[in-house]
């Protein structure tokens, strides 16, 4: 996983949530009410969780 650490717009740190915030989405939560509960207010890093895409297992046979 290679989650971004910080926010790219704000510089707050973001990657410290990412285990909490994708184990509860898969067992079916609301991403919103996931990223309420995490303290994650701000837009900007509320689309660094959200809009993540794991591209690691695609691109590094290409090495």
């Amino acid at each position: 996983m290679m989650v971004p650490v910080r926010c790219f717009t704000c510089g707050s740190v973001v990657g410290e949530h990412w285990e909490a915030f994708e184990s509860r989405i898969e067992d079916g939560e609301d991403p919103g009410d996931v990223l309420d509960d995490l303290g994650v207010k701000r837009h900007c890093c509320r689309r660094m969780l959200v809009s993540h895409t794991d591209l690691v297992d695609i691109v590094a046979p290409y090495q």
